[in-house]
């Protein structure tokens, strides 16, 4: 049943991606970004890898919620977009200093720190324009879409964990849980979120608050998973620099809790994620997903 289920999660996130990456690619063409070696740089690291949970979510979201893949394409583009210009500026010599992303060469090995830079900056307001311009929803959906993603993205989410994360002063597993639901648990809410807005333009408190409690489990159990595998995987797995948090005196999980602590806590996480969707029709999907990420080896 277990490897059914891998299967049917796999195959799907395989579809899912495989389209995703047709449609950025053909968002991160001349036509779109232009020609220089800035837009050479923002295609470089965004095409070509990566799981594509986070547009998968917006396409499955979409999809329980009755919208169209044709709808919810952009907003899965844009999410895709922001989530590459973190990598890019996470992986610079003054954040988290990685060589490798992706298998490959970091976007400042192969381009130079200056135009990773402007990668990033390119990719992430080239994300809010496609969530501004999506012909297949309505205005109002765009406006909430942009105004979830910048959220989500800013200050008080993704780019305000980083900070969190910056500062290295966690001094317990307490600490460390609020960077995770800031840094990783931001965009996955927002990849929910998404979807939603895809299907409709009048959200209901009870399914924003499901979304969140399912986004902030799987967040967290990701990043928990991320940790284990940090230590447990090689570089050739995972396809960068293993031990990388260690190396820059980062905490991780497994300063706080120990191994087995940790994959109970990620195990918890799982089953809290989906009780969240459970109950909503078309939502089989989503729950194998969040069980599917608790045993991935990379």
């Amino acid at each position: 049943m277990e490897n059914r289920t891998f299967a049917v999660v796999e195959n799907a996130l395989r579809i899912a991606a495989e389209k995703v990456e047709s449609a950025l690619t053909e968002y991160l063409s001349e036509r779109y970004v232009g020609d220089t070696v800035t837009a050479q740089a923002m295609a470089y690291s965004t095409l070509g890898g990566g799981k594509r949970i986070r547009a998968f979510l917006v396409l499955e979201f979409a999809r329980m919620f009755g919208a169209s893949e044709e709808a919810a394409m952009p907003f899965a583009c844009a999410l895709e977009c922001i989530h590459a210009y973190s990598l890019i500026h996470d992986d610079l010599p003054c954040m988290d200093d990685d060589d490798l992303r992706r298998g490959k060469p970091s976007c400042h090995i192969q381009f130079g720190e200056a135009q990773a830079l402007l990668a990033g900056d390119g990719l992430l307001t080239f994300a809010f324009e496609l969530c501004a311009s999506n012909k297949y929803v309505s205005h109002k959906s765009a406006r909430l879409a942009v105004s979830a993603l910048s959220s989500e993205a800013g200050a008080m989410g993704m780019v305000g964990g980083q900070t969190l994360d910056l500062a290295n002063e966690v001094k317990s597993y307490a600490d460390l849980r609020k960077i995770y639901l800031m840094k990783t648990g931001a965009l996955i809410r927002a990849a929910c979120l998404l979807g939603y807005f895809a299907a409709t333009d009048r959200p209901h408190e009870r399914d924003i608050k499901n979304m969140s409690l399912y986004a902030e489990a799987i967040g967290l159990a990701f990043q928990i998973h991320d940790d284990i595998l940090d230590v447990k995987s090689s570089t050739e797995m995972l396809g960068k620099t293993v031990g990388s948090d260690a190396k820059n005196d980062k905490k991780t999980v497994l300063e706080f809790l120990s191994m087995k602590e940790a994959e109970e806590e990620e195990t918890l996480l799982t089953l809290l994620a989906v009780e969240a969707v459970s109950d909503y029709t078309d939502s089989e999907l989503l729950c194998k997903l969040a069980i599917w990420l608790l045993a991935r080896q990379k």
